[in-house]
């Protein structure tokens, strides 16, 4: 038995297209594809998060550590989840409370039973933390968490007030992979885009602290913002190569909700971002670029240099690994389980106040998700594999999927072997919109049979930045 896929419309199959880079679907729609999930009676999920912590889990199962830092000195205009304006008693007054939390959550069973394999600290803005801070916070993870040996620990953050203190106190205190956003080097486009330092500037940093050699620097390229041309773009791929920098994400601009950038569009004080056939071309310029100085693909938009470049973080939270969660915003997922932690400020520091855990809302993740993380991994890779897909209601998940993929492959999207389905050069561009086709065929498929009430949320993944937009 497999999908009949003619009750499915184009938004799900896709339309024949002579350039299926440019115009395969009208455009993507989120940043990371979801699954499905149920929500938790309110007045239940401190209860049951308590019950979580104090079971051991799958010891064979991979882990990660999120710690938001809700904090940044500058909105950019791109950005959909800015929380509160950095003021350096707000952020001291948070970051107590932080190692309240992070201390409480380290010493239950479950913490305890299983090593981490990745730890994140993202926002917002991390290095909005003081340099000692930084430092006591690393310490502090490696001393209340067990971790894996070869652990990556990385620290988000933006070049600007990115010192040396900064980063010789980010090394003390364990961190050893560093991640900045940069968008784009071009001065006019980052002035739009409200980014704080000039070209020349974020050049010479990125180039310094790459030159120590002391833990991979790892920079994030938006494609698409207002005033980046396709020759902006090219020379933002050269900036990168002559930083030396180890490893470069390529992300599409999506922008939604209340950035202000919508806004500043509609009074004409900056031009539109482009669209999605302009973003398109220069996905694929970018992934030339890269195959033509021989840089390493890690996934569909993550490209290294060097071997301790590793992304691990990135790989494990789109698969069925436990993210757990610690501090204001922050969103992970355990024993099938989504877990979001209170956005504002206010209520999370009351909750630490009061002794409570900070949690919002929980979720039970669909019983699918091990297949939808399975393929979620697969699409980001580039590859899904036959053998890491679960079966779907007993049957061969691959399979069951065929004429699926057989209508992508001839749209040039995919290539279809027996085990493997690769993407095209087009389809990694459309892969999160392939990832969140493939989820919607399967959930509609069970649904028929198993009715029950659903509500998308916790299962992207649950670093909520719009970093990976």
């Amino acid at each position: 038995m497999s999908v009949d896929i003619y009750k499915f419309d184009e938004s799900i199959l896709g339309v024949s297209s002579p350039d299926p880079l440019r115009f395969a679907f009208a455009k993507k729609q989120s940043a990371h594809a979801g699954g499905s999930s149920i929500p938790v009676d309110p007045s239940k999920k401190l209860e049951i998060f308590d019950e979580l912590m104090l079971s051991e889990g799958k010891k064979q199962d991979k882990r990660c550590l999120y710690i938001h830092i809700p904090f940044c000195r500058v909105r950019c205009t791109f950005c959909n989840f800015f929380q509160n304006a950095a003021s350096r008693k707000l952020v001291d007054e948070y970051f107590d409370a932080l190692m309240v939390e992070l201390k409480q959550k380290a010493k239950t069973s479950w913490a305890q039973s299983g090593l981490f394999h990745a730890v994140y600290i993202g926002g917002g803005t991390p290095t909005d933390l003081s340099p000692l801070q930084v430092e006591l916070l690393g310490k502090a993870i490696r001393q209340y968490f067990p971790l894996a040996n070869d652990v990556e620990m990385t620290l988000e953050g933006r070049i600007n007030r990115f010192g040396d203190e900064m980063f010789d106190r980010s090394l003390e205190g364990g961190f050893n992979r560093f991640s900045f956003g940069i968008q784009s080097f071009n001065t006019q486009v980052r002035r739009s885009a409200k980014r704080l330092d000039d070209r020349e500037v974020v050049l010479e940093r990125i180039s310094s602290l790459s030159r120590t050699e002391q833990a991979p620097i790892v920079l994030d390229l938006l494609y698409g913002l207002p005033h980046q041309s396709m020759e902006v773009f090219q020379q933002d791929l050269e900036d990168y190569m002559s930083t030396g920098a180890h490893g470069i994400d390529l992300y599409q601009l999506i922008v939604s909700g209340n950035a202000p950038m919508l806004n500043l569009v509609e009074k004409g004080k900056i031009p539109p971002p482009a669209n999605t056939p302009d973003k398109a071309s220069m996905y694929l310029a970018g992934v030339e670029f890269m195959a033509k100085h021989k840089v390493k693909q890690l996934s569909v938009n993550h490209w290294t240099r060097d071997n301790r470049e590793r992304s691990i973080y990135n790989s494990l939270a789109k698969t069925y690994a436990e993210v757990l969660p610690i501090g204001c915003g922050a969103g992970g997922n355990i024993g099938g389980h989504g877990v979001m932690q209170h956005r504002t400020l206010d209520s999370y520091m009351e909750s630490i106040k009061q002794g409570q855990l900070p949690i919002a809302m929980m979720t039970k993740q669909s019983s699918l998700e091990p297949i939808f993380s399975s393929l979620k991994a697969g699409f980001d890779s580039g590859v899904v594999r036959r053998s890491t897909l679960p079966s779907f209601m007993g049957q061969d998940t691959f399979d069951y999927l065929k004429p699926l993929f057989s209508h992508w492959e001839k749209n040039g999207l995919v290539d279809l072997s027996e085990d493997y389905l690769s993407l095209t050069i087009a389809g990694s561009f459309w892969a999160v919109s392939l990832a969140q086709s493939v989820i919607q065929v399967l959930n509609t498929e069970y649904q028929t049979l198993h009715p029950a009430p659903t509500a998308s949320g916790l299962g992207a993944h649950p670093h909520a930045s719009l970093k990976h937009a």
